[in-house]
């Protein structure tokens, strides 16, 4: 309401001024002339006051729905009264420098693709264009098994699966929910992905879909290969993401407990954005399984913090001692030894050793067969009070799927990784 009678307000303003414009016309030429000039329309005004009285009229009546309309608005919305009356609006928009060196040519839907976005974390790469909830136009493609360093993959339309899900949508201007399509075939896919410290990916990307889908993307791409987000050499606390705050935590406990010795488990699915979190954690700190409850805090100053966090920073880490001396020696000694022996507990992994020592096993990557012939991947999660096997797999995005699986109707157990 408080829009229509501004908008007809000054409606009813400007009507007034193209009359007085008018009037000052069919005066003269002259006066016509000088009415564009604003003080010479003021003095027209006074010279011919019984001709331009009419449109100075029409003028003044706008002023009274344009008041109005200000004053609903301020009563409202204070904050966008004082946006519109400080012209902000008027200057133009700055471009905030693109995080993701993407350069991508093409088309998707048949309309250009500029993607500002780009992740490829626990094996589903997604090219996203627009900043809103729902994205301007999005490719998504899962991959079968998560990757971990260079990354170089093939696929032709002849190939037999299994193949990479390869999804597509966009949103229109009309539309309130994106429009969608998948294809887990017929499709030419060429991606050579490098490691960019400190976690980048940067490579070739090419995606050509069947016709009716009017999608061909080609060029290079950026990604990150995880959600912490860095600023001058150090992880930016002020991002939200379960991975800022999985650093924020495993910072914490190494400074509490003296010791770089912490392995933190996943952590519960977080509600992200929040100016706070209470969190129960589980680690292994020293090799001894701890549970603690954690309460973050998020400050514009400090990002996000424990809650009376005043321990102080660990020592550096030792140098690495020179080649030749005894030291030296001594370790590569023990290395040589550790890796003529290395520890894969795939081996001899079974069902029955995962329910006497789960904590062996503690957030590996497992798939589960069951009797009725459905499978379910994820990592341990532990075994619950009721001996349940439970398997948490992370989706696209920020989303969570937990698995609760009974032994008695698992048929195969798989550990995907040593």
């Amino acid at each position: 309401m408080d829009a229509l009678l501004i908008l007809g307000g000054l409606l009813l303003i400007l009507a007034g001024l193209v009359w007085l414009v008018m009037r000052a016309f069919s005066t003269s030429l002259l006066w016509g002339c000088a009415s564009l000039l604003p003080p010479l329309t003021l003095f027209y005004v006074l010279r011919h006051w019984r001709s331009a009285r009419q449109a100075v009229g029409l003028s003044a009546l706008g002023f009274i729905p344009l008041i109005v309309g200000l004053t609903l608005l301020a009563s409202q919305d204070s904050q966008r009264l004082a946006a519109i009356l400080s012209l902000q609006w008027l200057k133009p928009e700055v471009q905030a420098p693109a995080e993701l060196a993407i350069e991508l040519h093409g088309e998707l839907n048949g309309q250009p693709f500029a993607p500002q976005q780009g992740e490829l974390i626990d094996g589903v790469l997604s090219l996203r264009e627009g900043q809103d909830f729902f994205a301007r136009r999005e490719v998504v493609i899962r991959l079968p098994q998560p990757v971990s360093g260079a990354l170089r993959l093939d696929v032709l339309p002849g190939d037999a699966q299994p193949l990479p899900e390869v999804e597509v949508s966009w949103l229109l201007p009309e539309q309130e929910l994106p429009e969608a399509r998948r294809l887990s075939h017929g499709y030419t896919l060429h991606l050579n992905l490098q490691p960019l410290a400190p976690n980048k990916l940067v490579g070739d990307f090419h995606l050509v879909l069947p016709p009716q889908f009017k999608t061909t993307l080609s060029g290079k791409v950026e990604l990150f290969s995880d959600g912490l987000r860095y600023r001058d050499g150090r992880v930016d606390r002020h991002v939200d993401s379960p991975d800022t705050v999985a650093h924020v935590i495993e910072d914490y406990l190494q400074r509490r407990f003296a010791t770089r010795a912490v392995q933190l488990s996943e952590l519960p699915v977080l509600a992200l954005p929040a100016e706070s979190l209470d969190v129960q954690v589980q680690a292994r700190i020293n090799g001894q399984l701890q549970r603690l409850p954690i309460l973050l805090e998020k400050s514009d100053a400090r990002g996000w913090t424990v809650h009376a966090d005043r321990f102080p920073a660990l020592a550096a880490v030792p140098s690495v001692p020179l080649a030749g001396s005894p030291v030296a020696a001594t370790a590569s000694a023990e290395s040589s030894e550790r890796q003529s022996r290395p520890l894969d507990r795939r081996l001899r992994f079974s069902l029955e050793g995962l329910l006497r020592s789960p904590s062996r096993y503690q957030n590996l990557s497992m798939r589960v067969s069951t009797e009725r012939g459905s499978s379910a991947e994820g990592r341990f999660q532990g075994i619950d009070p009721e001996g349940r096997i439970i398997l948490r797999q992370r989706m696209s995005g920020q989303g969570m799927v937990s698995y609760t699986l009974r032994p008695e109707e698992v048929s195969k157990i798989e550990l995907l990784e040593p």
